[in-house]
C-alpha cells in the first residue's frame, strides 16, 4: 500500500495530492483543445472540470487493484499538469502511468521527471512485475518521454480504437522491474 503523506519533490517539481482550490488551474489545462488531441477526452467545461477534480481529491493512495494515485505536478507555485499510477493488477503485479502537461511546459523534461516518482512507488513499494504505458500512436512526444524513463516499445496496434470519430493506432510501452536502475537521466 502507499499512501501520500507529503508532497513529492523532485529536482524542479513538487507532486501533491490534488485540492479544491485547483479548479481555476485545472481548467486553464483540461478546457484546451490541444491538451486532449490525444486523449479519448474532449475540453472539457469549467462544471466539468469541478466534477472531475472532486474525485481528483479522493486518489491519493494505491492499496488495491483498480486504485489510482493522481497527482498535481506544482513548478513552483504553478499547476502544471497532473501524473498518475493506477495499480492495473494484483495478481500480475501490473501497474500503468501516464501524464498531462499544460502544452506551454512541454517539452522541458517534466513529464519523465514527474513520472519518475510514481515508477519508485510501483516497483519500490507496491512491488509491481511490470508498468505500461498506453498512447496514442502519433503521440511522438509522449513516446519520447516513456523512452527517456526507460520503457521499451512492445506494441504498437493499428487502428484498434475509434476513437473521436477516426480509427487510431495505439502503442504500448512499458518495462519490467528488473529493468528499473535508478537514476535514470531526465
Amino acid at each position: 500500500m502507499f499512501i501520500v503523506k507529503e508532497p513529492i519533490r523532485t529536482e524542479r517539481l513538487l507532486l501533491r495530492p490534488f485540492t479544491e482550490d485547483d479548479l481555476e488551474p485545472l481548467y486553464a489545462i483540461q478546457g484546451r483543445e490541444d491538451v486532449h488531441e490525444y486523449l479519448y477526452t474532449s475540453p472539457r467545461t469549467r462544471d466539468e472540470v469541478r466534477e472531475r477534480l472532486a474525485e481528483r481529491v479522493t486518489y491519493t493512495k494505491l492499496a488495491a487493484e483498480g486504485d489510482i494515485l493522481l497527482l498535481a505536478v506544482m513548478l513552483g507555485d504553478t499547476l502544471i499538469g497532473d501524473v498518475h499510477l493506477r495499480w492495473v493488477n494484483e495478481e500480475h503485479k501490473q501497474g500503468e502511468v501516464g501524464y498531462v502537461l499544460h502544452p506551454d511546459h512541454r517539452g522541458k523534461g517534466y513529464a519523465a521527471e514527474a513520472t519518475r516518482p510514481l515508477i519508485v512507488v510501483g516497483f519500490e513499494t507496491l512491488g509491481l512485475h511490470r508498468i505500461a504505458a498506453h498512447m496514442d500512436g502519433r503521440n511522438t512526444a509522449s513516446a519520447r518521454v516513456v523512452e527517456k524513463l526507460g520503457m521499451r516499445h512492445e506494441a504498437h496496434l493499428v487502428e484498434n480504437e475509434f476513437v473521436k470519430g477516426e480509427w487510431t493506432d495505439e502503442v504500448v510501452y512499458a518495462m519490467l522491474a528488473r529493468d528499473w536502475v535508478q537514476p535514470h537521466p531526465r
